[in-house]
């Protein structure tokens, strides 16, 4: 009775701690952007915004100043507060709904999100940090991940402006195009880590534990990781497939009509994605909070170990949000004809051979044990 309690105690504090880490490291990954971007022109980035009694303190407050640390928190205010403006021809029911559909999947692929390890002082067992650990957690993730198109789509569609519909009809085309490619891309990760004839499931935690003390999955599954990085970069539509919002033909996309708080919504949502996919991409592929391949975990036993797992975790995890970053400030965007003919005639077949080349592995070797 009492490692239940203890059990549901961990749970509750974990998800009420990570909804609140990811709105804040949402906002944080905008200012990492800023000033990222910033570093590959040449230029400050953010390093005016400060607070009355923290920014006038005599070392701490101009180093913090000049990291840009109070801007995400400016930016908030100002969607928060700024004046609400909702067009006259916009269907507003759907309106209002479109960025609040696009927000909430991405909050919601979080319960299922192992981002660490927490071992009893006694070292019986572990615990892993996990609001709900599906034996088709996967498929769950997918399910979630995929309804967050319908928030865009519907922004397109209630905006009643042509720019928003267009930016709507090229996400779900994307959507389309590309979640075939990252679905057969994971399949061969499960076919390797589930030994014929056994009854392993699609569970997160599983990956993981298999990568525990061993290699990373990315060693023996090169081609499935391509596939499902670039397939994240197109479904979280970030550069170079950034169709939806494409500023240089569309003004703004699917969000043309929308401003303030609304808008706000859209801008949180979309780093919400990038990192929760690049996440799921450190669990599947790098070995989640696991120290490097080859290597016992260095954690001790209690909270201090698990604190330091998810600390692990979180570096690869930002580590993968930096690659989105770089990528988005270095290549150039592509054509919406690229863009559909990498998703249906070069990464399709790539996954779709991969899956049948270790179709065939399974069937006739036997599986490396971690």
């Amino acid at each position: 009775m009492e490692a239940s309690w203890e059990i549901l105690l961990i749970k509750v504090t974990y998800g009420i701690l990570v909804l609140g880490a990811l709105l804040t490291f949402a906002g944080y990954t905008v200012l990492a952007e800023r000033k990222v971007s910033a570093w590959i022109q040449g230029r400050v980035g953010p390093n005016k915004t400060s607070l009355p009694i923290i920014g006038d303190l005599p070392v701490i407050g101009p180093m913090l100043r000049n990291l840009g640390i109070f801007q995400p928190l400016a930016d908030g205010l100002k969607f928060l507060f700024k004046e609400e403006i909702c067009p006259g021809h916009v269907n507003r029911f759907h309106y209002h709904l479109a960025p609040i559909l696009s927000l909430v999947p991405a909050l919601s692929i979080l319960a299922l999100v192992p981002f660490g390890q927490y071992t009893r002082d006694d070292g019986t067992s572990s615990i892993p940090l996990i609001l709900t650990d599906l034996d088709v957690g996967v498929l769950f993730i997918f399910a979630l991940s995929s309804l967050g198109v319908y928030g865009i789509v519907l922004a397109g569609w209630a905006s009643n402006s042509k720019y928003p519909f267009l930016g709507g009809v090229r996400a779900s085309a994307q959507m389309i195009s590309y979640e075939l490619a990252m679905g057969l891309s994971i399949l061969p990760v499960f076919l390797w880590v589930n030994q014929p004839g056994s009854t392993g499931g699609l569970s997160l935690v599983q990956v993981m534990d298999w990568q525990a003390n061993g290699l990373w999955m990315v060693f023996f599954q090169p081609v499935s990781a391509l596939v499902f990085l670039v397939a994240l970069f197109a479904e979280t539509n970030r550069l170079p497939f950034d169709m939806p919002e494409s500023e240089t033909d569309l003004v703004g996309g699917f969000h043309t009509e929308y401003g303030a708080f609304k808008f706000g919504i859209f801008f949180i949502a979309e780093y919400a994605h990038v990192i929760v996919g690049s996440a799921i991409f450190s669990i599947l592929f790098l070995g989640g909070w696991h120290f490097l391949p080859g290597m016992d975990d260095p954690w001790p036993v209690g909270w201090l170990g698990a604190v330091l797992s998810v600390v692990w975790f979180l570096f690869k995890t930002c580590s993968i949000v930096f690659l989105f970053i770089w990528v988005r400030w270095t290549l150039p965007r592509f054509r919406y004809d690229q863009v559909m003919k990498l998703g249906w005639g070069k990464l399709l077949p790539l996954a779709l051979a991969n899956l049948i080349f270790y179709a065939a592995l399974a069937s006739w070797m036997d599986f490396p044990k971690a």
